[in-house]
């Protein structure tokens, strides 16, 4: 295996990841399983991954898209047209514990980078795959995040009421999709462990961003209701939204009767909570309109940051809508350390978001800055070369 100089050792320590994805879900994926421990090789085209000229914001010239999601890897160039480069990729999946790969189906099988022709050689790897659409009748739909967002229906429950669809503001159908292939790998690896077999985990961008949709989308499937866009508003849940204040908006997240007591309470309204029209979460979703102007007529008295200190210690949920900049200063405030700085080869500080998991016996590790094109080609090509040479001598 390839040398890691560091000494730091996480759950997935040992572990061989070949990572054959690009932009998001698939990088999402590959640094989740780098964090927790495991050796990534990320295999690039002489292009590179595209995301390293999603520009701007940018770092030093490099782009901050690219540097998000690309942390604890290793970079090698191969190109699948050379015929000595190809020998290299197909010796890396033949020695890999997990390869994770996005392209375009039937893609790979041209190369003998298939599913099907890796297990030949390597019958216990755990191949990942992602697509935008699935396999079957949408293998020829190229997989974007806003494609997935507009087509599965996110969209259109995204955005004002009488508006427009909004996207998300983040690639979120990406990231969900991301985090449900680690969670299959990891499954597939336990499995493994237990009976030394491989197998074939694949997610595609649709069906992950139905499954995110939960309540919306089981609304439909179990009752044929359709949901439509409410802004900020909750279908199911009232107080559950922004609310104004004297000087500005205050989210209030009232999930039980016993908060919204609280919530009367902090207000100086205690019968507002004794109602009848008001009683319970599914009278109060009837009558929100006659409620939310009740509410905000109480706090429009105070600020919002004033209201969120007494709500808070009423253990009201409630929080004023930040920026990410005041998001991420709320973090360190409370301990929870977001932001990640390390240093690469020149000393140059990249900064990246920390990984939300924390263990209480391991640990999650940060290793490798988010390396430049081949920066470690020669390494990988010297290491996969070593393998050739052992496996020409058996």
């Amino acid at each position: 295996m390839l040398n890691d100089s560091s000494s730091e050792v996480g759950p997935l320590s040992g572990l061989v990841v070949a990572d054959f994805s690009r932009v998001l879900a698939g990088p999402y994926t590959t640094m989740m399983l780098g964090d927790l421990g495991a050796e990534v090789i990320k295999v690039e085209s002489p292009q590179g991954d595209d995301t390293r000229r999603w520009k701007p914001p940018v770092l030093d010239g490099e782009s901050t898209y690219f540097l998000s999601v690309n942390r604890n890897k290793r970079s090698v160039v191969l190109d699948f047209k050379d015929p000595k480069d190809l020998h290299l990729a197909r010796l890396l999946a033949k020695n890999c514990d997990v390869m994770i790969e996005n392209y375009m189906p039937g893609t790979l099988e041209r190369f003998g980078l298939g599913y099907e022709q890796v297990a030949q050689d390597n019958p216990s790897v755990i191949y990942g795959t992602i697509t935008g659409f699935g396999e079957d009748g949408g293998r020829e739909l190229p997989g974007y995040d806003l494609v997935a967002q507009a087509t599965s229906g996110l969209m259109s429950i995204t955005g004002p009421k009488e508006g427009p669809p909004f996207k998300s503001g983040v690639a979120i159908v990406d990231v969900i999709c991301g985090l449900h292939l680690a969670v299959g790998i990891l499954a597939a690896l336990d499995l493994r462990h237990r009976t030394g077999t491989g197998q074939r985990v694949s997610v595609s961008l649709l069906s992950a961003a139905l499954a995110a949709m939960v309540n919306q989308t089981e609304s439909y499937v179990a009752t044929g209701v359709v949901p439509s866009r409410m802004g900020n508003a909750h279908p199911s849940l009232f107080p559950y939204e922004p609310f104004q204040t004297s000087d500005g908006l205050l989210v209030i997240a009232i999930g039980n009767d016993t908060q919204f007591e609280r919530l009367c309470d902090a207000l100086g309204d205690p019968s507002l909570a004794k109602n009848p029209l008001y009683l319970t979460n599914e009278a109060r979703v009837v009558n929100r309109d006659k409620l939310k102007l009740r509410i905000e007529e109480l706090l429009s008295k105070q600020s919002a940051y004033e209201w969120a200190k007494t709500l808070n210690t009423y253990k009201v949920p409630c929080g004023p809508i930040n920026t990410i900049a005041q998001g991420i200063s709320l973090a360190s405030e409370l301990g929870l350390d977001p932001i990640v700085r390390q240093f690469d080869e020149r000393g140059k500080e990249i900064p990246t978001v920390a990984s939300p998991i924390s263990f209480s016996r391991t640990k999650v590790t940060y290793r490798r800055t988010p390396p430049k094109p081949n920066q470690d080609g020669e390494t990988v090509r010297a290491w996969l070369n070593s393998l050739d040479k052992d496996e020409t001598r058996d």
